[in-house]
């Protein structure tokens, strides 16, 4: 079997060759390519991960090459985790925020929209090669702002079996279960409990903690709500959790608290990026030495807790045909009648041989659809900008947006947008 990476120099490679060597018994690869186009550091990343599986006894071999079309040749499975402009661009997509006095952020507001303008061309190139060189794969997603790149994957290549994945829902779950055992003394096997989450990527509630026997969020909530009592400066006031019933995602404090973000903000730098710029760094200077064959603690910083485990994961549940239940990025396909067909959401689904099939769901209350609706606009227009290289679909994303400039500084902002991206956006600029 082989399994391809795109984008297999980045820094969370050497986690996933370790999560591969962990199920290889059930999922047994035997070529693990690392596509990327920076040379350099596929070298570093690469060898590093050819001693982690050296140290296993060579249970698959790693191939590293900077040829996409050979990486993605017959491939089983295909990962995509690339970032069009580097850390680089990442940062240009947070100070653009600051510098409109908007909310600077990797895939939230006018930072989200930048990065998808930068990939979806580029995304749905890959799409075009799988097609034509691995029809039968499945792509799992990892590159950001995931669910709106998804939503052009399966917009533009509907045949494709695609699944975008984003670790907040397993970092959640795992941050409640020890909740649970703090505050309730409840201990709960992961594996034996389910996650119930609605919404977008980095835009969804989550309202379910069960297992086949019981019901655990009256509990959850109930630790959630007094751990928020306890703190100084709460991610969200008791209330909120009260009014909704629901967890939100940690991503909708860019909403729900936006003066507490634009404030933090003006303490740059270090941006969220600069920071990682200097983990990446660290973590890249760990793995080009000889003598480190371990994946090294540092890597957690980086922000990618259980991002193995999920991919890993499914890929044993498709190829095993388990049928185990995991939360992804997919079309809605009458998972919540209420709500448009082909709207890529986030939700649990069934994974098995064919692909992630989104289990049955309640809609949202009015509260969270209104915003999510708003924003799931803002995602079509900026996939229809991104494809055409259409400016006034631009505008209008930045218009639909919630965090978006107010009417009078769109064009400034959106001008803003295309001159520092240029080099990556040559769509709206023949």
């Amino acid at each position: 079997m082989k399994i391809s990476v795109i984008g297999g120099g980045s820094t969370y490679t050497p986690e996933l060759v370790s999560g591969f060597l962990e199920q290889h018994k059930t999922l047994p690869i035997s070529e693990l390519w690392l596509m990327d186009n920076d040379e350099e550091r596929l070298d570093i990343v690469g060898s590093f991960a050819q001693r982690i599986v050296m140290k296993q006894d060579m249970p698959f071999e790693v191939i590293m090459t900077t040829d996409r079309r050979e990486a993605i040749r017959d491939a089983a499975f295909i990962i995509t985790q690339f970032r069009v402009g580097g850390m680089a661009a990442r940062r240009e997509d947070e100070y653009l925020g600051r510098r409109h006095g908007l909310i600077g952020q990797e895939t939230t507001g006018i930072g989200g929209m930048a990065k998808a303008l930068r990939t979806i061309p580029v995304i749905l190139e890959i799409a075009e090669e799988i097609s034509e060189l691995a029809p039968y794969s499945t792509l799992a997603n990892f590159t950001n702002p995931a669910g709106l790149i998804t939503e052009a994957v399966s917009r533009s290549a509907p045949d494709l079996k695609v699944i975008g994945m984003c670790n907040v829902a397993i970092t959640t779950k795992m941050a409640l279960l020890k909740l649970l055992k703090d505050h309730a003394g409840i201990q709960l096997n992961p594996d034996e409990v389910a996650l119930d989450t609605l919404g977008l990527n980095h835009l969804s509630w989550h309202r379910g903690l069960s297992s086949e026997e019981r019901d655990y969020w009256p509990q959850v909530l109930e630790a959630v709500i007094d751990d928020l009592n306890t703190q100084a400066e709460p991610d969200y006031p008791p209330q909120l959790i009260e009014t909704l019933g629901m967890i939100p995602n940690y991503y909708l404090g860019y909403f729900y608290s936006r003066n507490k973000k634009l404030v933090a903000q003006e303490s740059w730098p270090p941006s969220r990026a600069e920071e990682v710029m200097q983990i990446d760094s660290n973590l890249l200077r760990t793995y080009a030495e000889e003598s480190t064959v371990e994946v090294p603690e540092e890597h957690l910083k980086r922000g990618g807790a259980y991002y193995s485990t999920m991919a890993t994961r499914m890929f044993n549940s498709i190829h095993n045909n388990l049928g185990e239940i995991q939360v992804a990025n997919v079309p809605n396909h009458a998972a919540v009648p209420s709500w448009p067909q082909d709207w890529v959401l986030e939700l649990p689904c069934r994974i098995d041989a064919e692909g992630a099939h989104p289990l049955p769901a309640n809609a949202l209350p009015p509260v969270c659809f209104g915003l999510l609706a708003h924003v799931k606009t803002f995602e079509l227009l900026t996939v229809e900008a991104a494809v055409l290289g259409d400016r006034n679909a631009a505008y209008q994303a930045l218009l639909a947006h919630p965090l978006g400039p107010a009417v009078d500084q769109i064009e400034n902002v959106l001008e803003d947008m295309l001159e520092t991206n240029k080099e990556y956006v040559p769509q709206f600029w023949k």
